[in-house]
């Protein structure tokens, strides 16, 4: 089975690259691509300019698009919005145009999307099955969401990977939590009431390549850990798989001076649950929190002399 990705540079890129055989990647910069991943067959491609070329969906049999412009870095300023929204809506709209431009598209399309289609809900249990909340992100997701299932069209499986709080400690938003932690000055955000949606990186790999290989997935999938924890919690453990205290909370108007619109993903809650995850028969790696970050930040052993 030939898999293409878009995205491929990103926080998931070389993780999933290193679990598919004979890979091909759609990139701005394919030279740089093929240096960076070690991948034999990269092409070029702008997202926002038009479809990518016939040429690399020969004997491509799944697509896996995780190509847009980070979320979590700078803030949102009407340009970055601009980059966030056509970098995910005209890109994947692209995308489907050029599928739609072959006498026989591959059989499934895998899109990235974000727990951030259900906006801020409370104590709200969201599952697949809920609807899209408002705000910015909201909008972005819902829109994008129906950019790829355009595919369906051409005969394709469309999955949509809602992902949530990813916690990687090379990436995402955990990698810039971790010096303010380590230098033990985390803390709770906001009231701490609010519920995140978190995910070890290891299963967003593994449910991409569910969504990807399993066909009672269509749709949208979340994907999040099954037991969400509120940010109080998820201060408290982090702090504890450092080693280190959590006593100096940001206060929610602290995180508006500081990051803006784009604090709203700070104090937003959202408890999310893998209802199509689980009942597709995927096995999570890591289940809870405390056991997934321990697996992030445990020391190697030592070998016996």
């Amino acid at each position: 089975m030939r898999t293409l990705v878009t995205g491929a540079t990103g926080l998931f890129g070389k993780r999933l690259l290193s679990r598919l055989k004979e890979p091909v990647v759609l990139s701005r910069d394919p030279a740089r691509a093929r240096e960076r991943l070690k991948v034999a067959l990269a092409y070029p491609w702008l997202p926002e300019a038009g479809p990518p070329p016939a040429a690399a969906f020969e004997g491509v049999d799944v697509v896996i698009s995780l190509a847009g412009e980070p979320i979590a870095e700078g803030r949102w300023t009407p340009e970055k919005k601009r980059r966030i929204r056509e970098s995910r809506i005209i890109g994947t709209r692209n995308l489907v145009a050029g599928l739609a431009g072959l006498a026989t598209p591959p059989r499934v399309l895998v899109s990235a999307s974000a727990v951030g289609y259900y906006g801020d809900r409370g104590d709200e249990e969201l599952d697949e099955s809920s609807g899209p909340g408002t705000g910015f992100l909201a909008e972005v997701c819902a829109a994008w969401e129906k950019e790829a299932m355009a595919a369906e069209q051409l005969g394709m499986r469309v999955a949509c990977i809602r992902t949530g709080i990813v916690l990687a400690p090379d990436g995402g938003a955990l990698r810039k939590m971790l010096p303010l932690f380590r230098w033990g000055l985390g803390g709770r955000l906001g009231s701490g009431r609010q519920w995140m949606p978190w995910i070890h990186i290891d299963d967003v790999i593994g449910i991409i390549l569910h969504a990807a290989g399993n066909e009672r997935v269509r749709g949208p999938i979340n994907a999040c850990g099954p037991h969400p924890v509120t940010n109080a919690e998820f201060t408290r453990e982090l702090g504890r798989a450092l080693g280190r205290p959590t006593c100096l909370p940001a206060p929610a108007f602290m995180l508006r001076m500081v990051f803006g619109e784009m604090s709203s993903v700070l104090v937003c809650s959202q408890k999310v649950r893998p209802t199509v995850a689980l009942s597709t028969n995927y096995t999570f790696a890591h289940t809870d929190l405390p056991t997934a970050l321990r697996n992030l930040f445990a020391k190697p052993q030592r070998p016996h002399p």
